[in-house]
């Protein structure tokens, strides 16, 4: 059971971290002082899908991490 919580929690957290990596657009040095502001700018289509895939897959992260920690201490 612990080989199978391992994998998935590799599997998600990979996924997460390329989910994460698409996101990154314009985050730069440059933009911290003056750049680009899409603070104020709300999310749509493809961008809200993939911003809610990357809390989704976050929570999973989250779900693999605890059951593998209560499956080892119990």
């Amino acid at each position: 059971m612990n080989a199978i919580l391992a994998v998935g929690q590799i599997v998600v957290s990979i996924a997460l971290i390329a989910a994460i990596l698409m996101q990154a657009r314009g985050v730069g040095l440059s933009s911290t002082f003056g750049g680009d502001s899409a603070v104020y700018r709300s999310r749509r289509g493809v961008e809200k899908r993939l911003w809610q895939f990357t809390i989704v897959l976050g929570v999973f992260f989250v779900i693999f991490s605890l059951a593998s920690y209560i499956f080892v201490t119990g």
